[in-house]
């Protein structure tokens, strides 16, 4: 994956960092669906598309994790950015950190936003009244007019999306529901199977009962156990290196178009008791979505 863009000066080196190895032969992490390994042998590795992660890449609240190469300490962005490298690892990356408020910048190709932050605001305030700041201003019209595959966490409060928790809610899911392009992902307690399906992780939001929030709304394995990292924060990147691959494969595809295809093969049968108001459109399948020659 190569680094363009960086949205602050001084942070090259979190990025380089985050870079190492992964140009070198791709190795599937435990942490993985098997689906990516059938991917990258197809050659589908992310290549020209842009992936942004917006984030936090410089404080010094770091936290320890291992992806499979050694336990280390790293930001939120760092450890959510790595994520999608090793999935998509031949996709353009570019780290937009949490200091800068400026318009999140498009790229030539596919882009990717990923988002694994909320913004908590007193439910009180309509969410159409909100004066957003320039970033989310920009991620919102990117998400509602399907110039950009939108991937939103959708939170860790075990309550439905839009609902209250301690008088606020996440305003920036509000935002982006109806989005043309919009990817609500919760987490799974680990990477479902048939024989073995997997249960909503008890901190992950839920779709709900709002038809447009469980439209837009997939799930995803995050095998905390295995990486140390638990939340629907890393669970989003994994949809985001998926979308990221098969821009790869469809590599004349809008971000709708990914963006429907990720939703319409979606898997209901590797999630125990699934619901449409708990699971949106199930489980996310890589397999599934690669499958057609052309999907526009």
């Amino acid at each position: 994956m190569t680094f363009k863009g960086m949205a602050l000066a001084g942070i090259a080196a979190v990025t380089l960092s985050l870079s190492a190895g992964v140009a070198g032969a791709q190795v599937l992490q435990d942490w993985m669906s098997d689906d990516v390994a059938d991917a990258w042998a197809d050659d589908y590795k992310g290549q020209g598309v842009s992936v942004t992660v917006i984030d936090d890449f410089t404080s010094n609240d770091r936290f320890r994790g291992n992806l499979g190469e050694g336990s280390k300490k790293w930001t939120h962005g760092m450890w959510t950015g790595r994520q999608i490298m090793l999935l998509a690892p031949e996709a353009d990356f570019y780290a937009k950190n949490f200091t800068s408020n400026s318009a999140v910048q498009l790229h030539s190709g596919l882009d990717v936003l990923n988002l694994s932050y909320g913004m908590y605001i007193p439910k009180r305030f309509p969410t159409g009244a909100i004066p957003w700041g320039a970033r989310e201003e920009s991620i919102i019209e990117y998400a509602q007019t399907g110039q950009a595959v939108v991937v939103k966490a959708a939170g860790n409060d075990a309550v439905a999306i839009g609902d209250a928790v301690g008088g606020s809610i996440d305003q920036l899911n509000m935002a982006l529901v109806g989005g043309e392009s919009t990817l609500f992902v919760g987490a799974l307690e680990h990477n479902g199977t048939v024989d073995n399906p997997a249960y909503l992780a008890d901190y992950s939001n839920y779709a709900g009962d709002n038809a447009e929030v469980q439209e837009n709304f997939l799930v995803v394995g995050v095998e905390g156990d295995i990486t140390g990292l638990y939340g629907t924060s890393f669970a989003a990147p994994v949809v985001s290196g998926y979308a990221a691959i098969l821009g790869s494969k469809f590599t004349t595809a809008t971000p709708e178009d990914i963006t429907n295809r990720l939703l319409d093969t979606a898997r209901t049968d590797t999630v125990a008791d699934y619901d449409v108001a708990v699971h949106g459109q199930g489980e996310a399948s890589l397999s599934r979505a690669l499958a057609p020659n052309t999907i526009n």
